[in-house]
């Protein structure tokens, strides 16, 4: 006779990373984290929550009114945002449809659980930065220093390609061509692969730092940090932080907003599409999957609206007012 009971929650934690996620779907490292931090989030809470241990808690435990408690917690009490909030859900709703085709008697508790909504909210506008400005920015690092000489050309990059934060820190020296037509090779989101054309500023800058490093082997970090090792988010995000106040010193703007570094990808897709570059060629420029997410640049550029607007000709006819028929009166009036 078949064993029909089904699975315990731990159980299906470890089939949902292990299976699911690392064999069936192949997904990357950054993306198993994140379902990783959500999960443990998750249980802790719930663990707090029931007065009993994480492997203790079952399926049925994890019903809507304790997921809709715990996203209150995320929001209230750890200060998440709402865009954090839905990611947490998202994750969490990934697992339960697949926990849903191994645990047929939780069927009713996982269907409630997942009409839990994501949350509206306000989008704000696109944040970037004007060509003097990121000219300042990118002349801020001393061109004396190793740091600095580094930082010129992790800055130019991070402007010419508009790549992310894990695609700069995790960028290899064979990921360049700079024989013909200079170009790096980026690993985007979803394992995707793209390859982005370099400026010649760019390119003479990375050839300069190259030589800085002793041209190291393919496989070595094109910009480690001081032991040689891989930059850290926050090691990045430090060094822009350092020029942007160095830059301010001249250009006081930069030290009255937050400057992070996907600014500075905003700012490349903001001047692409200001250059007359069309929108589906900046978003394979930037990675991405959907044009839709490319369109915000378009909503951001307050000066293509008012190009847009100067190229409406008013119109030479003067306004008229529209006098309906007897018959047509007569038709309104029956209604």
């Amino acid at each position: 006779m078949t064993d029909r009971t089904p699975p315990t929650l731990p159980t299906l934690v470890q089939r949902f990373f292990l299976d699911h996620l690392g064999e069936q779907r192949a997904v990357s490292a950054q993306t198993v984290a994140a379902y990783r931090d959500t999960l443990r989030l998750l249980l802790n809470y719930a663990a707090v929550a029931l007065h009993r241990t994480p492997s203790a808690i079952t399926l049925p435990d994890l019903d809507a009114p304790l997921l809709l408690a715990f996203l209150d917690h995320l929001e209230k009490d750890r200060g998440n945002s709402v865009r954090s909030r839905n990611a947490r859900l998202a994750a969490i709703r990934t697992f339960l449809k697949y926990a849903s085709h191994h645990d047929l008697a939780s069927l009713a508790t996982i269907e409630r659980a997942l009409a839990i909504p994501f949350k509206r909210f306000d989008r704000s506008m696109v944040g970037f930065l004007s060509r003097p400005e990121i000219s300042a920015i990118l002349d801020a690092p001393d061109r004396l220093s190793w740091a600095g000489h580094r930082d010129r050309a992790l800055f130019s990059m991070m402007y010419n390609t508009g790549a992310r934060v894990s695609e700069m820190i995790g960028m290899r020296c064979r990921d360049v061509v700079l024989e013909g037509q200079p170009a790096v090779h980026l690993r985007g989101k979803g394992r995707k692969e793209r390859s982005v054309p370099l400026w010649r500023l760019t390119a003479a800058l990375i050839r300069s730092w190259r030589r800085q490093i002793g041209d190291p082997s393919g496989d070595s970090f094109l910009f480690p940090n001081r032991s040689g090792g891989r930059m850290t988010r926050s090691n990045l995000t430090q060094r822009l932080n350092l020029a942007v106040v160095t830059a301010g010193r001249k250009n006081p703007s930069l030290l009255d907003r937050p400057i992070t570094p996907h600014t500075v990808r905003h700012t490349t897709a903001m001047h692409l599409l200001q250059s007359g570059v069309d929108i589906t060629v900046i978003a394979l420029w930037l990675g991405h999957e959907d044009t839709a997410t490319t369109h915000m640049y378009v909503e951001a550029d307050l000066a293509m609206k008012e190009q847009a607007l100067m190229k409406l000709q008013p119109s030479a006819a003067a306004p008229g007012r529209f006098r309906a028929s007897d018959n047509l009166m007569s038709f309104l009036q029956s209604l």
